[in-house]
C-alpha cells in the first residue's frame, strides 16, 4: 500500500490543543506558536516549549494593534441554556426548539437584531458562492456520470441563482476518466446566461482545449505541499507555477479571467502539517501572475478554526483579502466552523458543492466538500445574502443524489426535505 493509499491515522487527526492559539487571549498561560510550526496541533510539533516571556497581555496587545487583522475575539458564552423554559437563546434571539414550524421562523426579533449585528459585524452582507459540484464534486465518482446528467445538474444549479458554477476540467482522461466529456459538457452549457462557468486547466494544452470548447473562464491549481504536487500533477511546486505563468499569460492576451487554487493549505496526506508560510508563498505567486481570485483549499478536510486562523493571517499579509476565497472539505465536520471564522476575518467568497459531493482522487480519506445547502442556510442565519433560492437548490441536490443512488450529504437538505414539500423557501 502506497503512502497515498493509506487512510488518515489517529496520529494525524487535528489536535484540540491547536485551539489554544485562539484561547490565549483569555488564558493565563498563553503561548505563541513558532512560525514554522503553525500547523494542525501538537501531533505535528514535537520538542517545542513555551517561552515565559510570551505573556497573554503581550499577545493581545500585538494582535489588537495590528490593523491587518479584522478578526475579533468573541465572548465564549454565546449560547445559554434556560432549562425552565425549554428554550435556547443565542445572539440571534430565542427559538422554541419544539416548534413544528421552526423552518419558517426568522430566529431573531427586533430586540436581538442589534446584538446579532454587533457580534457578526465583520461578516460581509453579501457572500459569493462558487459551486464546484459538477467538477470537484463528481470527479471522484467511480461510476461515470453521463454527459446529459452533468448538463442538467449545471442547469438546475444556475436556475437556483448561483452566479458561478465550475463546469468541468480539461485534464487527461487517463487521470480523471469522469471528466473525459469536458468538451461535450462545455458545448451544451457555454451559452447559459447570467452565470460564469470556469473550467480547470492543468497546463497550456488544457487551456487551449478549453478555449476551443468555448470556455470563457479558467482556473489553475497549485499545491502548498511538494509531495502532493508531485503525486497530483507530476511536477514540483516551482514547475507547476512555471506552467501556470504560461497559462495566465496566454489567457491575458484573450482577456480570459483566471482563478487560482491552492490545495493542501492546512495538511497533506503525505507530509502532514503544512506551514502557513508555504501557503502564503504559493498564493502570492498566483496573485502576481494575474489570478483575479485565489481559493485556499483544505483538500483533506483536517482544518479547524485554530489552524485556519494562522493560515489566513499569513496569506492575507501578502494577498488582499478581497482576492481570497476558501474551499473546505468536511471530513471531520469542521467546514462550517472554518467558514464562519473565515468570514469574520473578511473572506467574501466561499466554495461549496451541492449535496456535499466530492473528495480527492489523490488524497485517500478526503470526504466531500462542504454542502452548498448547509452554507446557504448558515449564511441566511447570519443575515448575509447569497441570491440563491434554497428550494431550487434543494431540487438540484435531490436530482444528483437520486441519480447517484444515495442520500444527500447535506444535513440542511435532509432536514428541509422532511418538513417541506414545496420550493417556497428562499434565501
Amino acid at each position: 500500500m502506497s503512502s497515498l493509499e493509506e487512510p488518515l491515522g489517529l496520529d494525524k487527526l487535528p489536535s484540540l490543543s491547536e485551539m489554544d492559539r485562539v484561547r490565549r487571549f483569555s488564558s493565563s498561560n498563553g503561548c505563541r506558536p513558532i512560525g514554522e510550526d503553525v500547523g494542525m496541533g501538537n501531533c505535528w510539533i514535537e520538542g517545542r516549549s513555551c517561552s515565559s516571556s510570551n505573556s497573554t497581555n503581550e499577545d493581545f496587545e500585538e494582535y489588537r494593534q495590528d490593523p491587518s487583522i479584522t478578526w475579533r475575539i468573541h465572548r465564549r458564552d454565546l449560547f445559554q441554556r434556560n432549562s425552565s423554559l425549554g428554550r435556547t437563546t443565542g445572539p440571534q434571539g430565542t427559538m422554541n426548539e419544539y416548534s413544528p414550524h421552526y423552518q419558517r421562523v426568522a430566529y431573531s426579533n427586533g430586540k436581538d437584531a442589534g446584538e446579532t449585528k454587533y457580534w457578526f459585524k465583520n461578516i460581509p452582507t453579501y457572500i459569493k458562492i462558487v459551486e464546484v459540484g459538477p467538477r470537484d464534486g463528481l470527479q471522484n465518482e467511480k461510476t461515470i456520470v453521463p454527459t446529459h446528467v452533468k448538463v442538467e445538474l449545471i442547469r438546475k444549479l444556475v436556475y437556483s441563482g448561483l452566479s458561478v458554477v465550475e463546469a468541468t476540467s480539461f485534464v487527461s482522461p487517463k487521470w480523471v476518466p469522469q471528466l473525459a466529456d469536458a468538451k461535450d459538457v462545455m458545448a451544451a452549457v457555454k451559452n447559459f446566461e447570467g452565470v460564469r462557468l470556469p473550467v480547470l486547466t492543468p497546463n497550456l494544452k488544457g487551456f487551449e482545449a478549453a478555449v476551443s470548447a468555448g470556455a470563457k473562464d479558467i482556473a489553475v491549481f497549485a499545491s502548498a505541499s511538494e509531495s502532493f504536487s508531485k503525486s497530483n500533477i507530476n511536477c514540483s511546486i516551482e514547475e507547476s507555477l512555471a506552467r501556470y505563468r504560461a497559462v495566465t499569460s496566454a489567457a491575458k492576451k484573450l482577456s480570459i479571467p483566471v482563478r487560482g487554487y491552492v490545495s493542501c493549505v492546512i495538511g497533506c496526506p503525505v507530509e502532514g502539517s503544512i506551514s502557513p508560510l508555504k501557503v502564503a508563498y504559493v498564493a502570492k505567486e498566483l496573485h502576481e501572475m494575474g489570478c483575479f481570485e485565489i481559493s485556499l483549499g483544505d483538500t483533506i478536510g483536517v482544518a479547524t478554526p485554530g489552524t485556519v486562523f494562522p493560515m489566513l493571517d499569513a496569506v492575507m499579509a501578502v494577498v488582499p483579502v478581497e482576492k481570497l476565497a476558501v474551499h473546505f472539505h468536511d471530513t471531520y465536520g469542521q467546514a462550517l466552523s472554518n467558514i464562519l471564522l473565515s468570514l469574520q476575518m473578511g473572506i467574501r467568497v466561499v466554495d461549496s458543492s451541492v449535496s456535499g459531493l466530492g473528495g480527492c482522487p489523490y488524497a485517500k480519506g478526503a470526504s466531500g466538500n462542504v454542502a452548498t445547502e448547509d452554507v446557504v442556510y448558515m449564511l441566511r442565519g447570519l443575515g448575509a445574502t447569497t441570491n440563491v433560492d434554497m428550494g431550487k437548490l434543494l431540487l438540484a441536490g435531490e436530482y444528483i443524489s437520486k441519480y447517484l443512488g444515495r442520500q444527500s450529504g447535506s444535513k440542511t437538505a435532509i432536514a428541509l426535505n422532511h418538513i417541506t414539500a414545496d420550493c417556497s423557501y428562499k434565501i
